[in-house]
């Protein structure tokens, strides 16, 4: 889908179910830190589930439902990144739901190139927006979305009590 040599050859492709446990992998390394599930854990425990169990099924969910919509980066044959999508047919709408990068592969610029394979997906489906969210305590995401041409539409507060 996308070849460079930027820090070593990277190819980002469709995503196949046997890339999940991979991307599991990364989610497990990365989204800790900007992770909602894992705030609401860390500052009122766990519910039934860990955070990284939560997040895992969400991602299992969107490769499974959407596989054209879901990527992966390798970096000289290994998978450093992934990203997955859904489909708002209703409002004409794709949405990125997640994207991570390995700690090791960051800096690189994949995530700007992952975002731009989405986008061109998007676009060959005739849809008229795409959306990201991200929390305020992602700052790299807050950065680099608007750098894509994204524009900050809302914020949204997140409140839970615990049952």
């Amino acid at each position: 889908m996308c070849n460079a040599n930027e820090g070593g050859d990277v190819t980002i492709r469709s995503a196949k179910p046997s890339d999940l446990k991979r991307m599991l992998a990364i989610t497990q390394e990365v989204f800790g830190p900007v992770s909602i599930d894992r705030m609401i854990e860390d500052k009122l425990g766990p519910a039934r589930a860990r955070w990284i169990d939560i997040k895992g099924a969400a991602v299992s969910k969107e490769l499974n439902n959407n596989p054209a919509g879901a990527f992966v980066a390798e970096l000289d044959g290994q998978i450093v990144g992934y990203l997955t999508t859904t489909v708002d047919a209703v409002a004409s709408r794709g949405v990125i739901n997640n994207i991570a990068i390995s700690h090791k592969a960051q800096g690189k610029g994949l995530g700007r190139r992952m975002l731009n394979v989405a986008l061109d997906h998007f676009r060959s489906l005739k849809l008229s927006h795409a959306k990201i969210e991200t929390l305020t305590v992602n700052e790299v995401g807050q950065r680099l979305y608007p750098s894509l041409g994204f524009e900050e539409v809302a914020r949204q507060i997140h409140y839970v009590m615990k049952l």
